[in-house]
């Protein structure tokens, strides 16, 4: 029987080669973000269903908001850079006119950013700590990212799911082999997701959106 292929292999898109300039990619992001859903998936435990939901549903609202939530401004110029952005997706969120609010669609999209930004910190921080456990990275990682912006009732769930991380020796052998080169590719992921964060966050916090 045929060993499964290499993680990175079976996703869409790498955020390493997501296109950041003159700003981040809106459709590719998205590809790449949905990979990112998929990893969790790696870890063996039903406990992660909240965070790939919390994470597949604000895709979802990106999605739909650069697919039609803007349509009139992007109408006619969808191959155009600057409206493919997603700081200009995000913008017209805010200030749309539709169901929801700016601060709404400003909380909604930011935490789809604090969701990636958990992921970049909990594997970058397991990356650089071989001895440490994935329960102990990912305890870290939300305590930097998504705790802050969670109520009472959502921090016991959360914290659950990080008890639930699998162990280290049962995690990694699952992203595929050769170990090197998918350490590798896993290196690039995350680097290409980590200026994605970066961007984002210098966008929130000049624009006075809140912090990711």
């Amino acid at each position: 029987m045929a060993a499964p292929a290499p993680f990175f292999k079976t996703i869409t898109k790498s955020f390493r080669d997501v296109p950041t300039q003159p700003g981040v990619d809106t459709v590719q992001f998205c590809d790449a973000a949905e990979g990112l859903v998929k990893i969790f998936d790696l870890f063996g435990n039903p406990a992660f269903g909240i965070v790939q939901s919390d994470l597949t549903g604000n895709i979802a609202f990106l999605t739909f908001r650069y697919a039609g939530g803007y349509g009139q401004q992007r109408k006619g110029r969808e191959e155009e850079d600057s409206y493919r952005g997603l700081d200009v997706v995000t913008s017209a969120s805010f200030s749309s006119s539709a169901a929801l609010s700016g601060s709404t669609a400003a909380n909604i999209v930011g935490n789809d950013h604090r969701g990636l930004k958990f992921t970049a910190i909990g594997l970058r921080r397991s990356q650089q700590n071989q001895s440490e456990e994935l329960s102990v990275s990912f305890q870290k990682a939300y305590e930097g990212s998504l705790r802050p912006h969670h109520g009472m009732m959502v921090r016991p769930l959360f914290a659950l799911a990080m008890k639930a991380c699998p162990y280290r020796a049962t995690f990694y052998p699952k992203l595929g082999e050769p170990e090197a080169e998918v350490q590798k590719e896993l290196d690039e992921w995350l680097t290409g997701l980590e200026k994605i964060v970066a961007q984002m966050e210098k966008f929130y916090k000049e624009g006075g959106h809140g912090t990711i």
